[in-house]
């Protein structure tokens, strides 16, 4: 091979062609260096016939530079690469970037330094040093890591090594991890639970497509069926990718993970340490992790030997991604499964319509868990109607959920109430002027955080400190906070029990799985009566002693217009109540509404799921929604509004004119400012027959807009903002 096609990182080059110098071996799916004028880039080989490109003439080749230390991408990961791109409408670059997201694991196998303290005792100390061997106590890592989890500057750090008081340590970065054993803890299942376990062993050992919907009642036992498939592909010696929809829950699974194997799994998320995601992607692409527990973009990573894919809470919105490559990664894992002819299990409590649909369709097995596990039952479920029961002036939480509440707190049980929204107060005002504090670089008022003392913007993270006064009318203490936040319950608990032990568990709160393993371990122990939380807490819990939740505003998410918003309410308030009465004493939950009527809410208090899931399906068929339509929604954005408008006219008036598509729009987002860009959107509506990806790329591919202007596409999209 003497002539090769490279796809390189930059998406207004397209694929390049270069010579292979003599010697060099190359293949496709190689990671090489190349030239470009004077620079040098990293690039992929690929096989030309699937990357079209302009010809180049033979004697006018650059030749190739080198070829990086890491095995090659494999050929069922560059076909999920390309599929990717095509039906998200993303550069083929921008896909790719994402398999080889840590840089550094392309340089080969190394040793690195890394520091931590020596436990010699500190005379003087700084400020900065005090606060930095506070902060770094158990931690290892290079001065720059250690220098982000203290705070400080490396001046500090480096000092501190001058002082004695860090030392150096040798890392090999390619060090092997220790080995799951598949028979270390060999679990006690149900009847039922045998029968879905034995369906996913002899899957794996089939080495054979095949996608399961894995829909079991929330405490039936899912994680430990698919257990017992990971078990048989470790006992395979193939690889496991387990993909879950929020940090916060690595935690929890990571010990579930290592009472059944003996040792914890490779992690993969955004909170890893660079030196941490080196490893973990080498050890991926050489076949030494065994499995790999991660976030969405753990899908991306180089297997060499995948046996078996499993997506936990298969239903979640998280794993929706919203920028950049917007890919749902559930649908993504389905592809890269088919791609490897490996298994896939899509678990979940409250599946999405679409997941039903495929079952239904024969697509995807059905599987199913009816039951719980080891004799639990369902809670009761009780409407509470705001209409009748209302709280107290100033306060939102109902007469017959305080009566529980304290009820729970006598017999020692503890209580769990639930709002998805975080802070304080979702508005605040000035009662003597009238001024609201809205976001300057979104359409969005600031949320009150009162524990951090801030107005926060939780669309681009803009923030300032509260006031003691009117910005506008210059008025001291006249601010008032509109509307409850979690902040707001909490305090609001704390003044209705005050005795009570209460944890606040948000986003703002579990900030990094250490933190949330702290609180498992806490509420595990019984040193939190109350917990009060938003959807961090709906999922993957399990505490015995939790038998009372308590929803404080059930219609909050049927707000806004989006087609799934009675299905994703559903989902959120089923999986929150599922976390009642796990243990041996029974369950209650209260669901606190305004629309009691509601056929989301009827169905929620009636326990019967599968009539709300037919009736919203019929909605859906008659809406032309999906599962039964495609849906793609195109974002026009620039700083100059006039520009973004015009370019959106731009787009509309070009719109062709087909029987089986329906083009909406142009208008302006319901978001229409978001991180100083001004926004307007197109919505497509087509039929399921219909090619709306071709459709939109002959589209779009003639047009020509301003520099400034941003044209993005998301197909399937789940965010209407």
């Amino acid at each position: 091979m003497n002539r090769v096609r490279c796809l390189v990182f930059n998406a207004a080059l397209g694929p390049l062609d270069y010579r292979v110098p003599e010697g060099m071996d190359v293949e496709p799916g190689s990671v090489v260096i190349a030239p470009l004028g004077p620079r040098q880039i990293i690039g992929v080989v690929w096989e030309a016939e699937r990357l079209p490109a302009t010809e180049v003439p033979a004697n006018k080749l650059r030749p190739l530079l080198s070829v990086l230390p890491v095995p090659p991408l494999p050929a069922p990961l560059r076909r999920l690469i390309e599929w990717t791109a095509d039906y998200y409408l993303a550069p083929l670059a921008s896909v790719a970037r994402m398999a080889l997201s840590s840089t550094g694991a392309l340089r080969g196998g190394s040793t690195i330094t890394e520091y931590r303290l020596t436990g010699n005792e500190p005379g003087r100390l700084t400020p900065q040093r005090a606060k930095a061997i506070e902060a770094l106590d158990g931690q290892q890592a290079t001065i720059r890591e250690l220098a982000e989890i203290a705070g400080v500057s490396d001046a500090v750090l480096r000092g501190m090594v001058n002082a004695g008081l860090l030392e150096a340590v040798l890392v090999d970065s390619d060090r092997p991890y220790p080995p799951a054993d598949p028979s270390h803890a060999a679990p006690d299942l149900s009847e039922d639970q045998m029968g879905v376990a034995a369906r996913f062993v002899a899957s794996v050992h089939a080495h054979e497509f095949q996608p399961y919907l894995l829909d079991g009642v929330t405490g039936s036992g899912k994680t430990e069926t698919y257990f017992e498939g990971i078990a048989a592909a470790i006992e395979g010696r193939r690889q496991v990718l387990v993909l879950l929809p929020e940090i916060a829950l690595t935690e929890t699974f990571l010990k579930r993970f290592e009472a059944r194997f003996g040792v914890s799994p490779v992690t993969w998320h955004s909170a890893l340490k660079s030196s941490e995601r080196r490893r973990a992607w080498r050890a991926v692409a050489m076949g030494t992790a065994q499995v790999i527990v991660g976030a969405r973009s753990a899908l991306f990573l180089p297997f060499a030997n995948l046996g078996l894919i499993v997506v936990d809470e298969a239903h979640e919105v998280s794993f929706k991604q919203d920028d950049g490559v917007r890919y749902n990664a559930r649908d993504v894992a389905v592809m890269r499964a088919r791609f490897e002819s490996v298994p896939v299990i899509l678990a979940s409590a409250t599946p999405a319509l679409e997941s039903l649909q495929m079952a239904e369709s024969g697509r995807y097995e059905r599987v199913i868990l009816p039951s719980r596990f080891g004799g639990a039952t369902m809670p009761d479920i009780q409407v509470v109607d705001l209409r009748i029961d209302q709280p107290e002036r100033g306060h939102w939480i109902a007469p017959p959920l305080v009566k529980a509440l304290k009820d729970r707190l006598e017999k020692g049980e503890q209580s769990l109430l639930f709002l998805n929204r975080r802070g304080y107060a979702p508005l605040t005002l000035c009662r003597t002027c009238g001024y609201r504090f809205q976001c300057p670089n979104c359409s969005a008022w600031l949320v009150e955080h009162r524990l951090s003392r801030r107005l926060a913007c939780h669309h681009c993270g803009h923030e300032v400190p509260t006031p003691e006064a009117c910005p506008e009318c210059h008025e001291p203490d006249c601010l008032v906070a509109c509307g409850p936040g979690v902040e707001r319950i909490a305090d609001e608990v704390a003044e209705i029990l005050p005795e009570a032990r209460v944890a606040l568990v948000t986003s703002d709160t579990l900030t990094s799985p250490a933190k949330a393993a702290e609180f498992v371990e806490m509420a595990s122990a019984k040193a939190i009566d109350v917990i009060v939380g938003t959807q961090l807490v709906i999922k993957g819990y399990h505490f015995p002693e939790l038998t009372l939740v308590g929803v404080i505003d059930a219609d909050m998410g049927l707000e806004g217009g989006d087609l799934r918003a009675a299905e994703r309410t559903y989902q959120q308030v089923a999986q929150v109540a599922g976390r009642a009465g796990r243990g041996e004493k029974p369950g209650e939950v209260l669901i606190q509404t305004r629309h009691p009527e509601a056929p989301v809410i009827e169905a929620l208090a009636s326990g019967d799921r599968d009539a709300f899931y037919a009736a919203e399906t019929e909605a859906r068929r008659d809406a032309g929604a999906p599962p039964f339509g495609r849906w793609a929604a195109i974002i026009v954005s620039s700083e100059d509004e006039a520009e973004a408008r015009d370019a959106a006219r731009g787009i509309g008036g070009s719109a062709p004119d087909l029987a089986d598509v329906m083009i909406l729009g142009p208008a302006p987002a319901p978001l229409s400012l978001l991180r100083g860009r001004y926004r307007y959107r197109l919505l497509v509506n087509a039929r399921r027959s219909s090619e709306i990806q071709r459709v939109i790329r002959e589209w779009l591919a003639p047009l020509r807009f301003p520099p400034g202007v941003r044209v993005a596409v998301d197909i399937d999209p789940y965010s209407f903002v």
